[in-house]
């Protein structure tokens, strides 16, 4: 449609409102359309500068496991390594026996900024996009000094897609329903009107720290119904199928090998 379109998401998101006004018009022009079978969804964006995470952000995953709700954002990271496609493969790591599903809504940064004030951060967020925050508990709560990042950041613990759903598209982000489906059954469900901490807040708190660029993503946390704390746990195993769904932003589906 038009040959100067960067072909990078990041690049893309880096220039900003020029080329979604040119990706805008390219969808209302009368162009040919590729039947979705005949095309491989990569992850909406694939080498971000860094994966923010949030912990313990939905009221109701807190009452899951008797902890009182947090006063401050808890904040830990995935490496960008750990990105992987919406219909791409989860592979379970021979060092981990305790893998685990956890469906997020995240949020990709569209413009770069320090020490952002909660009242302009939707200005910083091209859009928002489902994430399955893959978490390896054994590695997460007990090994590697209870630091979460190894249980985390395995490779493939990171799928996102199918798309990145600019801000505009949706009406409000923080009431969307959210559910986890493993083999069919729903194990997850919730709503993200019960984040503690909500995109503009944590976009100010996480800015005071670190440089936000585009395409960072932010995993802005996950509802109760996680394996772990099941009675006894349940974990991931090869041949699940783990489906992760958010309402206006579509559907993850990954196979776990």
């Amino acid at each position: 449609f038009d040959p100067t379109l960067p072909k990078t998401m990041m690049e893309f998101l880096e220039q900003g409102e020029a080329t979604l006004s040119v990706a805008r018009r390219a969808l209302t022009a009368q162009l040919p359309v590729l039947p979705r079978s005949e095309v491989t969804f990569l992850a909406p964006v694939t080498r971000p500068d860094k994966v923010v995470c949030v912990g313990m952000n939905y009221v109701d995953h807190c009452k899951e496991q008797n902890v009182p709700v947090p006063k401050e954002p808890i904040i830990f990271s995935k490496f960008a390594s750990s990105i992987v496609g919406p219909y791409d493969e989860v592979i379970l790591p021979p060092e981990s026996q305790e893998v685990d599903w956890e469906v997020e809504l995240a949020v990709v940064i569209g413009k770069k900024g320090k020490r952002i004030k909660a009242t302009d951060a939707m200005a910083h967020v091209a859009g928002f996009t489902v994430a399955h925050d893959v978490s390896a508990r054994d590695w997460q709560m007990r090994r590697n000094g209870k630091q979460w990042l190894l249980g985390k950041t395995f490779d493939t613990f990171c799928p996102l897609g199918p798309a990145l759903v600019t801000k505009d598209s949706i009406a409000d982000p923080h009431n969307l329903k959210i559910c986890c489906r493993v083999n069919g059954e729903v194990v997850q469900s919730s709503n993200t009107n019960q984040m503690v901490f909500k995109t503009e807040e944590l976009i100010a708190w996480i800015s005071q720290f670190v440089t936000l660029y585009p395409g960072d993503v932010i995993l802005t946390g996950t509802p109760p119904g996680v394996g772990v704390f099941r009675k006894p746990p349940v974990f991931l195993k090869k041949g699940d199928e783990v489906q992760c769904e958010i309402e206006e932003l579509g559907i993850i589906i990954n196979k776990v090998v």
